[in-house]
């Protein structure tokens, strides 16, 4: 059961509400979050958290000073555990759930965000993440998109507006940011 790591909600367990979910480790987490903190200040930031889950991306933002994380899934179990994880943490008033596919609610959406999580299926074809991706760019404020995959995954195809600046390898999991160019 994964629990946010630090910050306002330090050490609150969040619940796994969907079979389809794959938590983001907290080992990865503490990771992303680590190299985050060397780069930017999270305070007053705006977050989407796109294939949310269990939200704990999102929600660590939020915990260590995001001012407002949106988080975005089309699976009603994991948008339903995500709103009990919002609850547990007492982050209402920073919290909105869009039960909505991702791409959909690119298309949809004019508001931008300092950061940006993308963690979709594992499984997800190439060509739909580089649409996911291409989507998201105009988006993205100064800040940055973390995006996380299989490590066996093909190299990522960012869209020309984006920059690759990281790239880590934990486990069977790939880190991936980019920003701005």
């Amino acid at each position: 059961m994964p629990r946010i790591i630090a910050g306002e909600f330090g050490g609150r367990r969040l619940a796994v509400a969907s079979d389809a979910t794959r938590p983001t480790s907290d080992r990865v987490r503490e990771a992303v979050f680590a190299a985050l903190d060397a780069r930017v200040d999270l305070a007053g930031m705006t977050v989407l958290d796109l294939f949310e889950g269990t939200g704990a991306l999102g929600l660590e933002a939020v915990s260590r000073g995001a001012a407002s994380a949106v988080f975005v899934d089309d699976d009603g179990r994991a948008a339903e555990g995500l709103k009990r994880n919002i609850a547990t943490c007492g982050a209402g008033q920073r919290a909105k759930v869009v039960r909505r596919a991702v791409d959909d609610f690119l298309r949809s959406t004019t508001d931008r965000y300092d950061l940006v999580f993308c963690d979709p299926p594992y499984g997800i074809p190439d060509d739909e993440l580089a649409a996911v991706l291409a989507l998201v760019a105009p988006l993205l404020g100064d800040g940055y998109l973390v995006l996380e995959r299989a490590r066996r995954t093909a190299d990522t195809s960012w869209p020309p507006t984006l920059r690759p600046v990281v790239a880590k390898r934990y486990g069977d999991t790939r880190v991936e940011w980019a920003e701005p160019r």
